[in-house]
């Protein structure tokens, strides 16, 4: 056996024992994942100074991006619920509405709220609404939280302007445009899969309705003498997608270094956006709600209280993630991959699938096996460079797990177990990954 090999087995060990000592344990998943890492380090021989640089790293990397995002959005999600923004939103999401097609309703407007949005800005905005929702109707809070939790990434796995499917877009020389309309057309069956149809099935395994008054997205208690108007409680919700398409789009169609690029730059940078909303929630919510400075602040004080917890998680998983990257388990991948002689579509998936499990990081997973693919793609004519795209971003999400920020928000914000997690969170993504590569070969056909 190779040092790579080896590498690639001490790996295999360390995702285990954290998912056995946090499942079978009830180790403290900020711990296990600490320790996970660090074992992992030093069994592939980095050194104390290389595993806790390594674990540090990946701990920083990962807050620097998460953290703003958490936070400002556990801040807007306290001000909406207090202010009673999210049950004016609920009210009129309802409305005569029979509660069965609430998945299907959330999971659309989950998919159309994160086509501009990153996953994690989306989900921490919107989780609010989903407590709120199961509030009202008296369901279970995975009723409402997966078919959201679907419509988000299905925009955030396969089209772009999100990271892993943009990157790819880029590999491949791809039209930006064609992409988005393919990704479409695979979507709408993904998000009906993943979203009710999924949800249904698993219902067996949510166990016991979650506690709505605890977790990082209870908010606060509801303090408002009058609920604020519809139209400015969903203009505060959908004022970060708002000002990232506006942002995104200018960038894109201005001269770099003028005064309008600078604007745009501004209003694309997901924390800025974010920040804008709580202001303006702050202000025109807590106005409208006729609540006190005091208590409007106390209100959002709420919300921070219990992300805490959240945000060390997160890091830690980031720290894996770093951790088994260092141990140069994507190298044995890539020297694996050389080697096979299968269709490009089918390649470009297993490829950034067996990256995604191993690292953690669907961007990473996406740009390594672009990088992989692509001279293959190359000499292949006829060969569609969009669903390459495609293929490579749809294996990128496959079987989420322990060393990815995404299965830890879900698990903390839903308030499950490990198991639970797997058994919702990462059969979702895993059947997503399927469906995507399913939806591309079936399209191969006729593109």
């Amino acid at each position: 056996m190779t040092a790579g090999e080896l590498h690639l087995v001490f790996a295999g060990i360390a995702i285990v024992l954290v998912v056995v000592a946090i499942a079978k344990l009830k180790m403290n998943p900020f711990l296990a994942l600490l320790l996970g890492a660090v074992l992992l380090g030093f069994a592939s021989g980095l050194g104390v100074d290389g595993t806790v640089g390594a674990f540090e790293s990946g701990f920083g990397d990962t807050l620097s991006d998460t953290a703003p995002v958490i936070g400002l959005g556990s801040l807007l999600g306290a001000i909406i619920t207090g202010t009673g923004g999210a049950s004016r939103i609920a009210d009129a999401f309802i409305g005569h509405r029979p509660v069965k097609w609430i998945p299907i309703s959330i999971g659309v407007a989950a998919l159309i709220i994160g086509l501009p949005n990153i996953f994690d800005v989306s989900f921490v905005m919107l989780v609010p609404l989903a407590y709120a929702l199961a509030r009202r109707t008296g369901s279970h809070l995975l009723f409402i939280g997966m078919p959201l939790a679907a419509g988000l990434y299905t925009a955030h796995g396969l089209l772009p302007p999100h990271p892993a499917p943009t990157a790819a877009v880029s590999a491949y020389h791809a039209s930006f445009g064609l992409t988005l309309a393919f990704g479409l057309i695979i979507a709408v069956p993904t998000l009906i899969l993943c979203g009710p149809l999924l949800t249904r099935f698993t219902r067996r395994w949510f166990g016991p309705t979650p506690d709505l008054d605890a977790g990082p997205a209870a908010g606060t208690e509801e303090k408002a003498e009058r609920r604020p108007p519809l139209w400015l409680a969903l203009g505060v919700v959908l004022l970060p997608p708002v000002l990232l398409v506006v942002g995104a789009f200018g960038v894109d169609n201005t001269a770099e270094g003028s005064v309008a690029h600078t604007i745009f730059s501004f209003c694309d940078d997901p924390v800025v956006a974010l920040l804008l909303s709580v202001v303006a929630a702050m202000i025109g919510l807590g106005r409208s709600s006729g609540l006190r400075a005091g208590q409007l602040q106390g209100i959002a004080a709420s919300g921070l209280k219990t992300v805490g917890p959240v945000l060390l998680i997160v890091g830690a998983g980031g720290g894996l993630a770093e951790m088994l990257a260092k141990t140069g388990v994507s190298d044995v991948i890539v020297s694996f991959a050389k080697g096979w002689h299968i269709p490009a579509l089918v390649l470009a998936w297993i490829i950034a699938a067996l990256l995604r499990i191993c690292l953690g990081s669907a961007t990473v997973a996406t740009v390594t096996a672009a990088g992989i693919v692509a001279p293959i793609a190359a000499a292949t004519p006829g060969l569609s460079p969009e669903l390459l795209v495609l293929a490579t971003a749809s294996g990128a999400v496959m079987l989420s797990h322990v060393n990815d920020s995404g299965f830890w928000l879900f698990k903390e914000y839903f308030q499950l177990t490990v198991k639970q997690t797997f058994r919702t969170w990462t059969l979702m993504l895993s059947l997503q990954s399927v469906i995507g590569l399913a939806g591309t070969l079936v399209l191969s056909l006729f593109v």
